[in-house]
């Protein structure tokens, strides 16, 4: 099975430089456009099978631009979302900061401020990358559209590292990671493409 791992472009939120997370915030004209340039790319290179990707707008957005060029079924998952940050979901990094100060010595567990746990984002990523991989077949390809956090924590549950890796994958715009499993063993083809852009 081939695993195409992709950021949605860029959105409203990174030229507002606030907190976006579960904010819906649309693509931008720039963010549409490196969408439509990774959909061409992809278009040229794969045949997808199925693509899953987040409800969020922005991914949507992304995610059907690349659907029409495949012309297949798109499959939404609330569970590709991003990290549910709470209170600070659509504030500015400074007022968040003042108003929802980070708090050292949580338990994996818990949460503040109304947002997920270090826990149940990582066990979101664990249950649907096992979902994906169970309801397609060994010779798909898949395309999964999500958002930076979550596909840091797909990277961690992907190569089953601890849930409190110090780890991180970053992803630029539309970027593409490909993945490939094949008789259990899990192969990084390549991480954070980005020669459509």
């Amino acid at each position: 099975m081939k695993l195409l791992i992709i950021r949605h472009g860029e959105s409203q939120a990174d030229l507002l430089g606030v907190h976006e997370g579960r904010t819906d915030f649309e693509l931008t004209e720039a963010g549409q456009q490196q969408a439509i340039l990774l959909s061409e790319w992809i278009n040229n290179h794969y045949n997808l099978d199925k693509i899953y990707s987040s409800s969020l707008k922005r991914a949507v957005q992304t995610a059907l631009l690349l659907g029409n060029k495949q012309q297949i079924e798109i499959v939404y998952e609330d569970d590709l979302m991003e990290w549910n940050n709470g209170l600070i979901a659509g504030m500015t990094r400074e007022a968040a900061a003042n108003q929802y100060p980070k708090i050292d010595g949580l338990a994996p567990h818990e949460a503040a401020y109304e947002q997920e746990s270090v826990l149940d984002f990582r066990f979101r990523a664990e249950r649907i990358l096992s979902k994906i991989v169970s309801e397609n077949t060994d010779e798909a390809t898949i395309a999964i559209v999500s958002h930076g956090g979550m596909i840091n924590q797909l990277y961690q549950a992907f190569l089953k590292l601890p849930y409190d890796t110090d780890v991180i994958i970053h992803s630029g715009d539309t970027s593409i990671h490909e993945w490939f499993i094949e008789d259990n063993y899990r192969h990084i083809l390549f991480s954070n493409r980005l020669d459509h852009l």
